[in-house]
Order: C-alpha cells, then structure tokens, then sequence
C-alpha cells in the first residue's frame, strides 16, 4: 500500500506537467471556436506537446512548478480574452506586428463596447478554478538537506502528504547517482532543453514544405482567423512570426528592379490642366446591401446610391480593399503610394512597420508637378504614426484635432460635416495660383456603434424590417450623416470656378457584429462564408470621382485601393509616375487585387499566390521602391 502511494506521489508531478499545459491549450482555442471540431487529432497533439515545452521552460526558470504551470494558464487566460476581443472589433486574430500598434489600439480601445458571450465566461471560470488548483501543488527543484558522508542529490522534488511527519534531519539514506552538482546547473540545462525544443517546433513551421506535406498545417496566410482555428493559437502566431519581415521577391535584385522603373518613367512634362484634387477616405463608410438585401424605413445613403447609378461627370463603382472592421491606415497606404498589400503580411501595418523615409506617393508626385499637399484627418496626430509618415509622403502641410476646435461632433467625433467645412476653408486659403491636393480621413462613422445613447447628439433614425439589431440601425444613421455631408461638399464644390476632382471612398466595411444581422435576414453570418464569399462580399466599399468639369463617365467599376491612384491621376489628365504607369498596364490584366484575393480580367476569381508569374514584376518594383529605394 505504501508502495502504491509512494508510486502516485511520484507520479503526480508527471501527471499534473502533462495535464495542466492541455487544459491551458484547449481553454486558449475555446474563448473563439471547438478546438475538438475545427483541429486535426494530431495538431492537438502538436500544439499540446508546444505547451509542454512552454511549461517546462517556466518550470527551469522559476524552480517551481506551481509557478511555471500559473504563470502559463494566467497568460493563456489573459491573451485568450484580449485575442477574443480583437477578433470581434476587427475580424482577424491578433498577429505579431500588432506589437508595433499597441499605442493606437491603446488610443481607440475605449471606443468599444466589451460583452462576453456565456461560453467565454464559462472559460474564463473554468481558468479561474485552474488557478485556484494550481496554488494547492508545492512541488520545487531544490537543494537537499545532506547527511554526513552522503552525495548531493541534483535536484529533489519537496513536498510530503499532509499529517506525514518530518524526516529528521540525521535520517540515513542511500545516496543517489549524481549527474550535476548544482541545481541551477540542472534548471539552465532543462531552460536550454526547453528553448531548443521551442525555437526547434517554430522553425519546423516556417519549412513551408514540411508545413503542407507532413504536417497538413493550413498556411494561407491571407486568412488569419481560418489559421487560428484550424491550426492552434500559438501554432499559428509561430507560422506568422515568419512574416514580420518582409522577404524579397524570387530572383530580385536590385538593379534590375530600378532598370524595370525606369522603362516606365515617363518623359517630364508640363501638364494642360492641374484640377484640385480632393480626397476622402470615409471612416467604415460601407453598403451592408453587398452581404444581401434588406428593408428600411428609408434610404441611408440616397445621394451615393444616385452616383453609382450614374451621374454626370462620375466614375462609380466597388472599390475592393484589404481590411475590415479596422486598420484604417493600410487602405490609405495603398491608395497613395499605389502598392499593394497581397505582398506583405496579413494584418501588417505598413506606416508603422515599413516606412523609414521618404516614400514616392501620390503627394509627392503632384507636388512635383505644383500642387499644394495638404493631408488632414479629425483625430490624434500619432494615430499609425500619420504624424510621421505623411511628411515622408510629401504633404507639405498637415492636420489633426488640434485644428477643428469647437468643432460640431456626432457622439464624440468630428462630424463629417464640419470636417468638410474644413476642406472648404483650406480650399479657400491655399496659396494662390497654386492647384490643391488635399488628402481628409473622417472619423465620424468609427466605432462603436452601441454607445450613442450616451450622447444627446445623435439619435438614430434608420429602422431595417425583421431585424432586432441595434448595432446596424445606428451605423446605417451614421452613414446617413456621411452621404447628406458629402452631398453638401460636391453642391459647395458644383459652385466653384476652379476646376476641381473630388475622390470619395470607404477604408472597410464595419466590425461582424454589425452586418451579421444582414446575413441573418438571409439565414447565413459571417462564420459561414467561404473564403471566396467573404474576400467577394466583406471587403467591398462604394467609391466615385465627380468633376465639377467635363469627365468621361463609367459606372459600375471594380477596382482595388492599389489601382484608384492612377485612376485618380487618370481622370484629371495628370501624368502618372513611373509605378503608377505600370499599374495602369497592369490593371487591364488584373482589376482588383488586395490582401484577400484577386480578380482577373476574364472574371476569375484567384488568389494573389497562385499568379506568381503575373505579380512578380509588381513585387519587385514594390519591393525595390520600400525597401530599397527608400532606405
């Protein structure tokens, strides 16, 4: 008997290390989906045997057990609940360049409602009672007490049943093999064991061969969340840790990428006409109706709805983008500099990543040609370093909250009213006989959506039949706001001698729980999209360019953020820089291509790996121009 409970003494510690870094696994995936549905038996495994080098490494460096095991369930705990949140607010996991947001996610985090679903909370306490457990366990690497004449042992295990009396001090005992003579010396072998077997498990998944054909690991990195449930959280943040810096394109170099530049550099030239260029980039502006159609009370934006159906002087259409529900800052990346995201890691963040000087932009282009550049946005200066990054983009001029005091709010943002207003001001004061490129982010439309209750400022009237949402009346009366004001800013600019362009767009569509209730309507939500139905539906924003002067009209356009510069450039009879020359080539063969997905001209819809041949000239030159030209 003795025997026995001698052996499950022993054998508990063993039991508890193997047990206890499980549950932490499988409590991480439940706050966000089934890990026992949506993972191969044998990525379980994987991602369990991950924890257990995780624990084990805990366990040397703290010389407990109970410590290494609490530090890694209070850890998964809070990751998995911050995890939990950033997938709801923006659609995507949290990825390993989110260390370079922190500060601006920091700065709009009170923008959101939190609420936990009853299974998140039955995680939450299923973690709370783990912990509860884990401080009952005492079991310590330690120095032993020694007799006269005995060995040292390496390490021991401390702890005795409860009501066992102490051994006394002058106890004999056989003296055990000894392998170290220190037990520091036994914990730096079992952290350097651990580490090894940790940096060992990611380096086996950034073997993109190994990944696919052995390990039947999921690896389409344009679809984090997809990676996250069928792969394991930690599994995941490992394969993408890969990407956090951004590889040359096969067989660059970089002299022929400058060659390749310059074969699409244009001659210099004066241009005939030099029209005002304003750009606006709507904060969530979005049409739900592209996820199904649905009933209000009326229509939330009548006047952008008449520019798509054709209006005069108006190019119109769907503008496909790379985010949704947040990461406002890469559409506008990719919108003035013309490169693509399909070519860097999903989820990254360019201004605050990549750009390091100056950058060949849109603004720096028709500055150039003698343009005043102007960029503007309603909020704080340091959000994704805008403060930085749009000097090197080359506006000469730039504003943020600072100079819209007393300005009129909806709840507690700039309107886009009063935002515009701006516009008008800056338009009326630039310098003379100078044209304008003023480029406005509006905040109006951010979220979240549940709180405007607490203001006395906005009050929803946009009603949608058979649905008992709350959230999508009250973005859809927001968008309501945005289309009346933008009807306001073309009426002001109709009546204006100068000739002038007036760009308008949406950065992305709104969190999932606000179009959920459109595809609830229709029986669906967004979990149960297919890849290519969500890159199709959730990345599609309305878009135009109205003149207040002769233009060539076109309705019905799909194109990409990448493309609309040139576009831009294009209707207002401006020369195109090199890149943008390239672009314009390349967009006969592709008319959309961002992060999500591609479409060719003969409607194929594909993904941007799968065309290597075809983007390859386009990484390179994008490569060339951020990484090397710019360094």
């Amino acid at each position: 008997m003795n025997k026995r409970i001698g052996r499950l003494r022993t054998a508990g510690p063993c039991i508890l290390f193997f047990l206890i870094p499980a549950l932490n696994f499988y409590l991480l995936e439940f706050y966000t989906h089934n890990p026992f549905t949506s993972m191969k038996f044998h990525i379980q495994l994987m991602n369990i045997l991950l924890f257990i080098f995780i624990a084990l490494f805990l366990f040397a460096l703290t010389g407990s057990l109970r410590a290494a095991l609490m530090i890694q369930t209070l850890f998964c705990a809070v990751y998995g609940l911050a995890g939990y949140f950033v997938l709801e607010f923006r659609g995507a996991p949290i990825q390993p360049w989110d260390i370079f947001s922190l500060d601006t996610a920091a700065s709009v985090a009170d923008n959101y409602e939190y609420q936990l679903e009853r299974e998140t909370l039955f995680v939450l306490a299923f973690f709370f009672l783990l912990l509860i457990a884990e401080g009952f366990i005492r079991i310590r690497l330690v120095r032993p007490k020694t007799v006269s004449g005995s060995s040292r042992t390496p390490f021991s295990i401390r702890g005795r049943k409860m009501g066992q009396a102490k051994r006394p001090a002058n106890a004999a005992h056989a003296a055990p093999t000894r392998l170290f003579s220190h037990p520091l010396v036994m914990r730096a072998v079992l952290g350097l064991l651990s580490l090894l077997l940790i940096v060992g498990y990611a380096q086996m998944l950034h073997n993109e061969a190994f990944v696919e054909q052995k390990l039947k690991l999921y690896d389409k990195l344009f679809t984090p969340t997809v990676i996250q449930t069928r792969n394991g959280t930690l599994t995941a943040f490992l394969m993408e840790l890969q990407y956090i810096s951004v590889g040359k394109p096969d067989g660059y170099e970089e002299e022929a990428a400058q060659q390749l530049l310059e074969a699409y550099a244009g001659k210099e030239e004066t241009p005939q006409r030099t029209p005002n260029i304003i750009v606006i980039m709507n904060e969530a502006f979005s049409d739900p109706a592209v996820l199904g159609s649905f009933e209000t009370n009326k229509d939330y934006m009548p006047f952008v709805h008449s520019l798509l159906n054709g209006m005069e002087n108006t190019v119109s259409g769907w503008l496909s983008v790379s985010v949704k529900g947040g990461n406002t800052a890469n559409t506008e990346f990719e919108y003035l500099t013309g490169s693509s995201m399909a070519f860097l890691p999903y989820g990254s963040i360019p201004y605050q990543q990549y750009i390091k000087g100056p950058l060949p932009t849109m603004a720096s282009h028709l500055a150039s040609l003698g343009y005043h550049t102007v960029a503007m946005h309603p909020y704080r200066a340091a959000g994704w370093d805008r403060n930085e990054v749009y000097p090197d983009f080359g506006f000469e001029e730039i504003h943020f909250q600072e100079f819209y005091k007393n300005a009129e709010k909806v709840r507690k943002y700039v309107s886009d009213l009063a935002d515009y207003e701006k516009i008008a001001e800056v338009y009326e004061n630039k310098p003379a006989g100078k044209p304008l490129f003023l480029f406005n982010v509006t905040m109006q439309n951010h979220s979240s959506y549940s709180d405007w209750n607490s203001y006395d400022n906005f009050h929803p009237d946009i009603e949608v039949e058979g649905s008992s949402s709350k959230l999508l009346p009250a973005y859809l009366s927001l968008i309501r706001l945005s289309d009346d004001a933008i009807r306001q800013l073309v009426a002001y600019f109709s009546g204006q001698e100068e000739e002038t362009i007036l760009v308008f767009f949406g950065d992305h569509q709104p969190t999932d729980s606000v179009v959920n209730p459109v595809l609830a309507l229709h029986g669906s939500s967004c979990k149960d999209l297919s890849d290519e139905e969500e890159a199709l539906l959730r990345y599609q924003v309305p878009f135009f360019i109205w003149a207040n002067y002769d233009i060539e009209e076109e309705t019905n356009v799909r194109t990409s953020a990448n493309f609309l510069g040139y576009r831009t450039l294009e209707a207002a009879g401006l020369p195109l820089p090199a890149l943008f020359r390239f672009l314009q080539e390349l967009n006969r063969e592709v008319p959309v291509l961002c992060a999500s997905h591609m479409e060719l001209e003969d409607g194929t819809f594909t993904y941007a790996k799968a065309q290597k041949a075809l983007l390859n000239p386009y990484q390179t030159l994008q490569y060339y121009l951020l990484f090397d030209k710019s360094s």
